[in-house]
């Protein structure tokens, strides 16, 4: 049978329910040669216009964070949003280790919500992603961490996230304790077998409204999107990570409708970057302890201050000071809420903000705001062209500060973190080159990496 063709105009639009997140599924479709957008909110008609050409627009949200309540109101609207693009394919982009709970992230909840608004029999969902180091087997999820793989609940980062700690790697079991929408299975067996669409026709008959599809390699991811792709229904509304634009990616150039992989972009080194981090993995920890070796100048935030305003923002006042200290001696800047989950700054905030009756959510919210202010200080009051956003909860919270309203991709640097060149229709900050990293996202060189505008290819 031959291939549906691809049609004119938006092909993928997608909503990310992190920023990190967002711009990784950004990354696959623009590095295969469709032009890409994605707004750090609801467009206008107008900037809509200004992107006319763009065959993937995605909008970068914060429902990761967010609990089931905040999604029915914010969520029904984008979505609608994206059902006006007329695209073949809506995508509700979640991360690619899956983190969510019943009360706060809730995919189940964001894809009952999507059925609604998207027309369809059945839900494709593809969470894992080779290229990013995450693979499924018989519907359970493993990922790398440290050149090594782990089943998801016994992740070193994921099984101890401080907000939704993995403690399930069936993805259809971990589904199941946020919708009572039935969950079914495509495996790997079936794909290989060349039974990929039996096993799909066994899951939808059992009454499956959402089907997870196994990856593990070339070959399944390819499957994987050809599923979507030619028998997901017009449009199709599916969940994943970045996983589904790369297994329609994968499937598109098996059947020669794009053609092969393009040669990777680079973007020239900068004298100087600026970099702020709210993340608390051991993967930004090590970034963190590559980049201060190599002499970035490292300048701690202290976070158990978000509990008070006032003395918050004299606390960002500070790290701006300092970061102007650092730069005018020549380095670059990089202010930091705390170096992995060990760091003893972790349990401070925490008991800080329990103390203060905080709720957690506002006190990430206003940790992420405030790294935001501070990076377009920096970068502003020195001239700087190119920084960093490190954590993909701080992330969402700390662009929308800097002015900018959209995203398009520029180089690679490591897989799910590409450096971005910033759009605002009215800001200083229009062209600022921007890498937004997730906790677990990128090798220990990569901040040096950013700086340098990508790695030299072996």
């Amino acid at each position: 049978m031959s291939a549906r063709p691809l049609p004119d105009g938006p092909l993928v639009a997608f909503y990310g329910d992190d920023f990190t997140g967002s711009s990784a599924a950004m990354e696959v479709l623009a590095f295969a040669g469709l032009e890409t957008v994605l707004f750090l909110s609801a467009p206008s008609p107008e900037r809509l216009k200004a992107f006319a050409g763009a065959r993937a627009i995605g909008i970068a949200g914060v429902a990761r964070s967010q609990p089931p309540a905040w999604m029915d109101r914010e969520l029904p609207p984008a979505f609608r949003l994206l059902a006006s693009l007329d695209a073949p394919v809506a995508h509700y982009k979640v991360c690619s280790t899956f983190d969510s709970a019943p009360h706060v992230g809730s995919i189940g909840r964001a894809v009952e919500i999507g059925r609604g608004i998207f027309s369809g029999d059945w839900t494709p969902m593809v969470v894992a992603d080779p290229g990013m180091g995450r693979y499924q087997s018989f519907g359970h999820l493993f990922a790398m961490a440290h050149g090594a793989g782990y089943r998801l609940d016994r992740h070193p980062t994921m099984a101890r996230h401080p907000v939704t700690p993995m403690d399930e790697a069936d993805l259809g079991r971990h589904l199941g304790r946020q919708t009572a929408l039935p969950v079914g299975l495509v495996d790997f067996v079936a794909m290989k077998r060349g039974e990929g669409d039996a096993a799909l026709d066994r899951a939808r008959a059992a009454g499956a409204a959402i089907v997870s599809l196994d990856v593990l390699d070339a070959e399944t991811l390819a499957e994987a999107g050809r599923l979507i792709w030619e028998r997901g229904g017009h449009p199709v509304f599916a969940v994943g990570s970045q996983g589904v634009g790369a297994a329609l990616v994968a499937y598109w150039r098996r059947a020669g409708l794009l053609p092969a992989e393009p040669p990777a972009s680079r973007c020239a080194p900068v004298e100087r970057i600026a970099v702020v981090s709210g993340s608390v993995s051991p993967a930004t920890a090590g970034q963190i302890a590559h980049a201060l070796d190599r002499g970035f100048a490292g300048i701690r935030l202290d976070a158990r201050r978000v509990t008070d305003e006032a003395a918050f923002a004299q606390e960002i006042g500070r790290v701006v000071a300092e970061a102007r200290t650092a730069l005018g001696a020549g380095r670059d800047p990089l202010v930091y809420s705390a170096t992995g989950p060990d760091d003893p700054a972790v349990a401070g905030l925490r008991d800080a903000v329990a103390m203060a009756g905080l709720d957690p959510v506002l006190a990430s919210e206003r940790l992420g705001a405030g790294l935001g202010r501070a990076l377009r200080e920096i970068v502003l009051n020195a001239g700087l062209t190119r920084a960093v956003i490190a954590g993909g909860d701080t992330s969402g919270h700390a662009a929308m500060q800097l002015g900018i309203d959209a995203l398009t991709a520029l180089a690679p640097l490591d897989p799910g973190s590409p450096l971005c060149r910033a759009h605002g229709a009215d800001t200083p900050l229009d062209g600022l080159e921007l890498a937004l990293k997730g906790g677990q996202v990128g090798r220990p060189d990569f901040l040096s990496a950013v700086k340098q505008g990508g790695r030299t290819p072996v």
